[in-house]
């Protein structure tokens, strides 16, 4: 990923050499700069910062940007303007047509505080376009009557989300939107892993079943429903257990070929897993699994080897989870 990163970033500086002199871009080995990895806090590779008007001590933190055109629209709109302003539905039409995906903000006026939070949203999220307009002919083309976020895709509203007096979170908002970059429910392999880990969604339920099975496209409807209504609250992932590559993930869970169709939550930020008490994966099962996770009432899942027959053969005996609690208190 270093590698990739480093070249992507590389190509972005050579792009923006002419057309933005004043940005200057440098690499830093930090298994040589000990000072600096302390200082700027650095636990994560590859990390890009960015400095402002020569500040040491606040850069902004460049996260899940991997292409050199994606490098080159976050930095334009972190030194120029986030949003393009849009005066008629042609406009509006242009925007949304041009790219698989777009991003719109209706506004009554277009200066307040909706505008601010849709700005900055703007910022963090360089894959996709952004255009606001407060124009009164293009609200009602679009039956906007409030201040409104508006996700479109292939040309289509499946997204939509009022804008009140700017109290949303922006981080929510930004989390929501980057999670149109990938499907409703996105596929586990070695191409899509590293796009799932960069979504901001901290909350990842993986669903493990064989793609092969009489039950697939059943289940996978399901799963599709329960990813739709929390979608920016938990990221919805298929893991093929016929696929032999995803061997380590199925190691990680420790997920059996008798366990499958099986359901688990992952919290990436504390690797704490969850797993799906009902053993039938229905929408309402599905719903309440993930209702009950995000308001803290799951219970963790803690999985274990299973006890080994000469265990207690020996001196120094064999724990494993199942038989930590009773021999150990």
């Amino acid at each position: 990923a270093s590698q990739n990163l480093s070249k992507e970033f590389a190509e972005a500086a050579q792009l923006l050499k002419k057309e933005a002199p004043r940005i200057q871009f440098g690499k830093i080995d930090v298994t040589d700069q000990h000072d600096l990895r302390k200082e700027f806090n650095i636990h994560e590779f590859p990390t890009v910062k960015f400095f402002v008007d020569g500040i040491r001590e606040d850069p902004i933190d460049c996260k899940g940007v991997r292409w050199a055109s994606t490098f080159i629209t976050w930095l334009k709109r972190r030194t120029g303007p986030s949003t393009v302003l849009i005066n008629s539905t042609d406009e509006a039409e242009a925007i949304i047509n041009a790219d698989d995906l777009a991003v719109i903000g209706f506004f009554t006026e277009i200066h307040n505080d909706s505008v601010e939070v849709f700005r900055e949203i703007a910022k963090d999220v360089p894959e996709m376009p952004f255009g606001m307009t407060s124009s009164e002919d293009t609200c009602a083309h679009y039956g906007i009557q409030k201040n409104t976020l508006v996700v479109f895709k292939k040309g289509k509203p499946v997204h939509s989300e009022v804008l009140e007096d700017g109290r949303q979170n922006k981080l929510d908002l930004t989390r929501l939107i980057k999670t149109f970059t990938l499907d409703l429910v996105t596929e586990y392999n070695l191409e899509t892993s590293v796009k799932i880990f960069d979504v901001p969604v901290e909350n990842h339920i993986l669903l493990f079943i064989p793609t092969n099975s009489k039950a697939f496209n059943a289940t996978i409807e399901n799963y599709k429903s329960a990813a739709a209504e929390f979608r920016g609250k938990i990221m919805f992932v298929l893991v093929n257990t016929n696929e032999t590559r995803n061997g380590r993930i199925f190691e990680y869970f420790r997920i059996r070929e008798v366990d499958v169709p099986a359901v688990r939550i992952l919290n990436l930020t504390s690797q704490a897993k969850y797993k799906m008490p009902a053993d039938e994966v229905t929408v309402e099962n599905l719903r309440r699994f993930c209702q009950s996770y995000l308001d803290g009432n799951a219970k963790l899942h803690l999985s274990s080897e299973e006890i080994t027959e000469d265990w207690d053969k020996m001196p120094v005996k064999v724990l494993v989870g199942k038989n930590f609690n009773r021999i150990v208190f």
